[in-house]
């Protein structure tokens, strides 16, 4: 028996649970996302789940199970970290914990309310054959797209973006760009499109009777006029740091932001091959950073995230890394126990990530310019 303090807060303005449990041999401490309805935990305060509204039946059932609490601590603490505990002079928090599930998106979506997602982000299949898809005619995966992305319409929250990364559809040798036919798609939702962002990567196939392929795209779609966005946080270095005015009023000023550059729509992340530290079994994965860049800069602590085409989590990693709630789900159930298990390696903190902002590898210089 163990003596404990069981504390929680409500913050209304954001729509956040602080809950926190402490005894002597560590600390729980979570923040949840109220999406309308309280949480529910049981008696023995095993698990917590946030049942937002409409999350019913088996939808319901897989938010309980997907939310256990993790103890942190092994009982192995410091002197300096048992008296932090003892004094209550301690405000750990984790991330939210994700929303993770085996199951159709369709039946996945239309179990979570209206407007409550402020960052959509995917890589969908590029209906090419590969081992969790099934290969249809071009026409009948453009349907399907539309119903997806007519769903995610409907969770998106007014401010909030969509990003939906895309490569080539190849068919007779000949490549049709996904996203220039789903376009449409989009815009008959009433979306208003941001960006096309080129992700460039440096190894792939090679091909013999035309170039090879080296990048796809991103494509940015807003609700409305009145989008989150926060340029600060993804900045990356200035060429010339240090350039300054040489005559007129500013003369002498730095004459860039010294917090850098805006990054362009041409960004440049290693695509996850064999030696990239986040290589799972999956054979297309996201890199983590890439998802940072767009979590960062298109919401804000607390915001919802959600990748319909969830893979191994890498979406589901990069909102928790930056306190951000997360949900995904996907059909296949290997990808979804990866991810459950990368959660869990984050949590632990030995989860292995490229690092943002990691120069890319280049031979000619020392170490590769690491």
């Amino acid at each position: 028996k163990r003596t404990a303090k069981l504390s929680c807060r409500l913050e209304e303005a954001s729509h956040v649970l602080r809950i926190s449990y402490q005894c002597s041999d560590g600390v729980i401490s979570h923040s949840f996302p109220m999406l309308d309805t309280p949480p529910h935990y049981n008696r023995d305060m095993s698990k917590v789940a946030t049942q937002p509204e409409g999350l019913t039946g088996r939808l319901s059932q897989i938010a309980a199970e997907s939310l256990p609490l993790e103890l942190l601590g092994n009982g192995d603490l410091t002197e300096e970290r048992e008296a932090e505990l003892a004094s209550g002079d301690t405000d750990i928090e984790l991330s939210p914990r994700p929303v993770l599930a085996c199951a159709d998106n369709l039946d996945f979506m239309r179990g979570l309310p209206s407007e409550s997602m402020k960052l959509i982000v995917t890589s969908p299949p590029y209906n090419i054959g590969k081992s969790y898809e099934t290969r249809t005619s071009i026409d009948a995966y453009i349907e399907s797209q539309r119903r997806v992305v007519s769903e995610c319409v409907r969770l998106l929250h007014p401010n909030g973006s969509i990003c939906w990364q895309v490569g080539n559809y190849v068919e007779n040798s000949e490549i049709i760009p996904l996203d220039t036919i789903l376009y449409p798609v989009f815009r008959e939702q009433g979306l208003k499109f941001r960006n096309r962002i080129i992700w460039h990567f440096g190894h792939g196939l090679h091909c013999s009777k035309r170039l090879s392929g080296r990048y796809e795209t991103i494509n940015w779609w807003t609700k409305s006029d009145e989008y989150t966005w926060h340029l600060d946080p993804i900045r990356v270095p200035s060429k010339y740091p240090g350039k300054r005015h040489f005559k007129g009023p500013n003369a002498g000023k730095l004459s860039g932001n010294p917090l850098g550059k805006n990054p362009s729509d041409v960004w440049e992340f290693p695509n996850v091959k064999s030696n990239h530290p986040e290589k799972t079994d999956h054979p297309c994965q996201f890199p983590v950073e890439l998802v940072e860049r767009l979590v960062l800069s298109m919401t804000d602590e607390g915001d919802a995230v959600f990748d319909p085409y969830m893979g191994v989590g890498s979406s589901v990693i990069a909102a928790l890394k930056h306190r951000r709630a997360a949900y995904g789900c996907d059909v296949v159930s290997e990808y979804v126990e990866a991810a459950h298990e990368r959660v869990r390696q984050l949590e632990a903190g030995t989860l292995r990530t490229r690092p943002m902002g990691k120069p890319i590898y280049d031979p000619a210089k020392p170490n590769g310019g690491h």
